[in-house]
C-alpha cells in the first residue's frame, strides 16, 4: 500500500435533482444510486467506495436535508443531519441551470452548526454560458465560508478529476476500509429494490408517486441453469396505484420488470429470474411499524 495512503468519508448533500447520483455513478463507474428525474428518490445512506493507489473516498449520499413533510420525512432529515458530523468532509452540490434557490439557504443554515469544510460543487455547468458562472460563484461565496467552490459537470465528466484531487488533499492519511473490489457497502438486496423502485418511477412517470417502496422477499440460487431468483413486493399505499403499476394486460409490470432485470443482472454477474408483486397497504408512510418493515430502522440512526 501507498505510503501516504489517504481515506475519508464524504458526504454528498444538495436540494433533489442536482446531479449528485449521476455524480456517484460516474466517479464509481457503476450504476449504483438510483436514478430518477423525480425529487426524492435516495432514502438510504447509499455509500460509493472510490479506491485508487493513493486512496481510497467513501462518498456518503445523505437523503436530502429537506423540510420534513411526515414521519419518513422528519426520519430522513435527522439521519442526514447526524451523518454530517460524522464525515471528514461535504460536498454541497447545487445545479448551475438553476442557480440559488430557497432550497440551498435551508440547507446552508444547517450546515451553521456543522464543523466539517464544505465544498461547493457547481454541477450541469454544460447547460451554461461561462460568463453566468462567475456571478453565481459570487453569490454563494458571500452567504457561506465554503472551503472552494468547484464547477464540474457530472454527466460531461468535465473537472470531475480536478474535485478528487481536491478532496484528496484534504483527506486525512488513513487506512483502506474496504477491498479495492467493493464499490458499496450496503448489501446487494438493498442496491435490487432500488433499482425496481427507479424502473417503477421512471415508466410510471407522475402517475405513482413517492409512496412506492419495494421489498425483496427472497433472493435465491436456482441451483442447475446458473439462474438467480429474485422474488420482490411493490409497495403502494392506493388500489388506483396498481392499476397503473400493473398495466393493460400486465405490459407495465412486465416493462418494469424486463428493465430491472437487466440492470440487476449486471450488477450480480449472473442470468436473473425476477418475479414481481404489487401489493397495497395504506398510508405506509406514517406507521412507525411499516417503515422499519421496509428497510428504516429507526434504531439504527
Amino acid at each position: 500500500m501507498h505510503n501516504n495512503f489517504k481515506s475519508g468519508f464524504i458526504a454528498i448533500i444538495g436540494r433533489p435533482n442536482v446531479g449528485k447520483s449521476t455524480f456517484m455513478n460516474h466517479v464509481i463507474g457503476q450504476k449504483i444510486a438510483i436514478m430518477s428525474d423525480k425529487a426524492q428518490t435516495t432514502r438510504n445512506k447509499i455509500q460509493g467506495v472510490y479506491t485508487d493507489e493513493q486512496k481510497q473516498i467513501v462518498f456518503i449520499d445523505t437523503p436530502g436535508i429537506h423540510k420534513p413533510k411526515h414521519k419518513l420525512g422528519d426520519f430522513m432529515v435527522k439521519i442526514a443531519e447526524n451523518t454530517l458530523n460524522e464525515v471528514d468532509a461535504i460536498m454541497f452540490m447545487i445545479n448551475a441551470d438553476e442557480g440559488y434557490g430557497m432550497g440551498d439557504q435551508y440547507i446552508m443554515d444547517r450546515l451553521e452548526s456543522i464543523k466539517k469544510p464544505v465544498f461547493l460543487v457547481i454541477n450541469k455547468i454544460d447547460l451554461v454560458h461561462p460568463d453566468q458562472l462567475l456571478p453565481l460563484i459570487d453569490q454563494y461565496k458571500d452567504k457561506y465560508p465554503f472551503k472552494e467552490i468547484i464547477p464540474i459537470s457530472a454527466l460531461e465528466g468535465n473537472n470531475v478529476n480536478h474535485l478528487m484531487d481536491v478532496f484528496t488533499e484534504h483527506l486525512p492519511e488513513g487506512p483502506q476500509y474496504y477491498p479495492d473490489d467493493q464499490i458499496t457497502d450496503h448489501p446487494e438486496r438493498f442496491i435490487i429494490s432500488e433499482l425496481i423502485r427507479e424502473k417503477v418511477l421512471q415508466l410510471t412517470r407522475e402517475e405513482v408517486p413517492h409512496s412506492v417502496a419495494v421489498v425483496i422477499d427472497g433472493i435465491d440460487n436456482r441451483g442447475e441453469d446458473e439462474k438467480v431468483l429474485v422474488q420482490a413486493t411493490i409497495v403502494i399505499e392506493r388500489k388506483s396505484q396498481k392499476g397503473i403499476i400493473i398495466g393493460k394486460q400486465g405490459q407495465m409490470l412486465k416493462e418494469i420488470g424486463k428493465r430491472a432485470r437487466q440492470d440487476i443482472e449486471r450488477l450480480l454477474g449472473s442470468k436473473v429470474y425476477l418475479e414481481l408483486w404489487v401489493k397495497v397497504q395504506e398510508n405506509w408512510r406514517n406507521k412507525p411499524h411499516q417503515l422499519s418493515e421496509f428497510g428504516f430502522n429507526q434504531d439504527e440512526y
